[in-house]
């Protein structure tokens, strides 16, 4: 069989390569589906595709007000921010470290992917693999389970660190 040709998407680096291009295409994709993507959760999806890595939270939030672009600066114009951007597929949380991170397809439904994190450089790969989400579900339902969402993160050290 042959071997399945590198994608773009699992590159082990950061796959925003452009925060304001990024920005834009979730722009026309929220006019699309009739959502309001404003000044303020605009500037949170910015400042994460910009960040390269995985970002909290609070982290976030220091930046808003350390003046990065627009926004409140209180805690939950954040998070509302934050639970817009996830609701509708356009970031991610990395549950396991509690941080934030642009989605490859912010044109697609939200959906669930395996994340292959480095514990050393904290870069968080989005592994674009339905097989495995696929897999994941299928023997939930064997066994009776009927599940709501998964979170596959798989923690080590990514080919950079490794050598």
């Amino acid at each position: 069989m042959p071997a399945k040709p590198a994608s773009a998407c699992t590159a082990p680096h950061h796959h925003v390569h452009d925060a304001s291009d990024f920005v834009a295409v979730v722009e026309r994709v929220s006019c699309e589906r009739g959502l309001r993507l404003t000044p303020i959760r605009a500037n949170v999806l910015k400042l994460i595709a910009e960040a390269g890595k995985p970002v909290k939270a609070y982290e976030l939030l220091e930046w808003v007000r350390n003046g990065k672009g627009v926004g409140a600066d209180a805690p939950p114009t954040v998070y509302r921010a934050l639970d817009f951007l996830m609701a509708n597929g356009f970031v991610h949380k990395l549950e396991s470290v509690n941080a934030f991170v642009a989605c490859h397809h912010p044109s697609s439904a939200a959906h669930s992917v395996p994340f292959l994190i480095c514990n050393s450089c904290h870069s968080a790969v989005e592994l674009e693999d339905r097989e495995i989400v696929t897999q994941l579900e299928k023997r939930a339902k064997e066994l009776g389970f009927q599940p709501q969402a998964q979170t596959l993160e798989v923690h080590g050290l990514c080919a950079r660190c490794a050598g």
